[in-house]
């Protein structure tokens, strides 16, 4: 019962000494100072059991002890991790809401999703993109986004970016995903994890084709792939906002 006690609840025996000496000069009077003189000795009588209350803890397990110690601190921080999305009012902002929703999904690594955004720049100019939002979680503060003020957009950084008036056109790899660019179809992407593919859509290249003819195309149904689903959000900061959310299937 002690023993799941500490389990449950950290090691009070380890966590209020930073170092197996202080453990042991816990133990240590000042009367053992004065007879022995020599307070490596004293730790050494300590550590034999020979001074001290009780079987004293050998470094080896003391060391154990403190590392399960800190694990359990830490597990006990992450458990109540707060999330940028936490307390913020997202009520009538259907694509901020969405995101809301994937949030821990996202950072725990349950799903990974893709952001397709298309809108318009500071500049007025037409952008679009796809959006690794799992990495961008963990590379950004998305506390203004989900406060609203600051939008989310695509970046020359991101999995893939085109500006429709400049014709500047990138694509990048993620630590979630691979990015074929090269596809006859159009862009895919693979999932680096299980190493699924992506379909963000079969018949059209963001890259080849006019504003309006792909978004005429995009809206049309299409199979994005294995344990890959397809979702068109509402948006009033954006053109277009449609995110592919794939479930990585874990190895046993």
């Amino acid at each position: 019962m002690e023993e799941e006690t500490q389990n449950n609840n950290g090691d009070a025996t380890v966590t209020e000494f930073t170092t197996y000496e202080d453990y042991l000069d816990s133990q240590i009077t000042p009367l053992d100072l004065y007879y022995l003189e020599d307070k490596e000795l004293a730790r050494q009588l300590v550590e034999l059991g020979y001074r001290g209350s009780g079987e004293p803890l050998k470094r080896e397990e003391f060391e154990s002890r403190k590392k399960a110690s800190e694990t359990f601190r830490l597990s006990k921080r992450l458990a109540t991790k707060v999330f940028a999305s936490q307390g913020k009012d997202v009520r009538g902002y259907p694509f901020l809401a969405a995101l809301a929703e994937r949030e821990e999904a996202n950072r725990t690594g349950k799903l990974t999703s893709i952001v397709f955004i298309r809108t318009l720049n500071g500049k007025g100019q037409e952008i679009s993109g796809y959006i690794d939002y799992a990495h961008r979680l963990k590379t950004e503060n998305f506390e203004s986004i989900f406060a609203r003020t600051r939008v989310l957009v695509p970046r020359p950084s991101d999995l893939s970016f085109y500006n429709w008036e400049t014709q500047t056109c990138t694509s990048n790899a993620t630590p979630n995903f691979q990015v074929i660019a090269d596809n006859e179809n159009g862009i895919l992407f693979k999932n680096k994890r299980d190493r699924k593919i992506i379909n963000v859509d079969p018949r059209v290249s963001v890259f080849a084709i006019f504003a309006t003819v792909y978004f005429k195309l995009c809206s049309q149904e299409a199979n994005p792939g294995d344990n890959t689903t397809r979702v068109q959000i509402p948006t009033k900061e954006h053109i277009q906002v449609v995110i592919y959310d794939h479930l990585t299937r874990r190895k046993a």
